[in-house]
C-alpha cells in the first residue's frame, strides 16, 4: 500500500495487522480520488474509522488543508500514528469511536471519508452519517466504503448521491450535500 499522488506520491503506508481492518486498495483509492479531483485542495477532511489512514494521508499529499483520523482500534491507532509520522504531512488522530467523536465535534468538514470495518450494520451507518451532518460544509462531499453486498444506508434529505461504482468487493458511494436555501 502506498500513497498514490502529490508531495508524498509513492511512500509507502503499513496495514494494521488485525482480523477487522480491511485497507482499500491503491486501486480504489486511486479510483476514488480521480472522482474527487481538485475538490480535496485545501479542503478540511475527516477519515472516519481510519485504520491505517490512507484516505487522509492521500488527502494531505494532494493538498487538504488538514485532516483528522477518527481509529479506536488499539493496533491499528499505532500502526495509522505511524504512518502519519513517516509520511510528515500533519494530521490530528483522535483515539475514539466515530460515533462519539461525531457526537462531540464542532468542525466543519469539506470532504469526509468513512471506511468502516465491513461487518458494520447499516443501521450503524445510517446513525453515523445522520451524526455527521451538521459538520459538514454546504456542499460537503462523503465518500463511504463498503461491501457491494451490503445495503446501501439511507443519507439524510440534504444530501444526495453523487456516484456509486463497484470495484470488486468494494462499493464506493460519493454524496454530496447540497447548499442550504438560506
Amino acid at each position: 500500500m502506498r500513497v498514490i499522488a502529490g508531495k508524498a506520491g509513492g511512500r509507502k503506508l503499513k496495514a494494521p495487522d488485525t482480523d477487522g481492518t480491511r485497507p482499500v486498495t491503491d486501486r480504489v483509492r486511486e479510483a476514488v480520488f480521480s472522482i474527487i479531483g481538485a475538490w480535496v485542495e485545501d479542503a478540511v477532511v475527516a477519515d472516519l474509522y481510519a485504520g491505517s489512514g490512507s484516505f487522509g494521508i492521500e488527502a494531505l499529499s494532494r493538498g487538504a488543508r488538514s485532516a483528522v483520523f477518527v481509529e479506536n482500534g488499539r493496533k491499528a491507532l499505532m500502526t495509522l500514528r505511524e504512518n502519519i509520522e513517516t509520511v510528515g504531512l500533519g494530521g490530528t488522530v483522535v483515539a475514539t469511536s466515530v460515533q462519539a467523536y461525531l457526537n462531540r465535534s464542532d468542525a466543519r468538514f469539506h470532504l469526509v471519508f468513512m471506511d468502516p470495518p465491513w461487518p458494520q450494520e447499516t443501521s450503524q451507518m445510517e446513525a453515523d452519517l445522520e451524526s455527521l451532518d451538521p459538520l459538514l460544509a454546504p456542499n460537503a462531499e462523503v465518500v463511504v466504503s463498503r461491501r457491494h453486498t451490503d445495503q446501501v444506508p439511507a443519507i439524510p434529505e440534504t444530501w444526495r448521491v453523487a456516484t456509486e461504482k463497484r470495484y470488486g468487493d468494494t462499493r464506493i458511494l460519493r454524496y454530496e450535500k447540497l447548499e442550504s436555501p438560506e
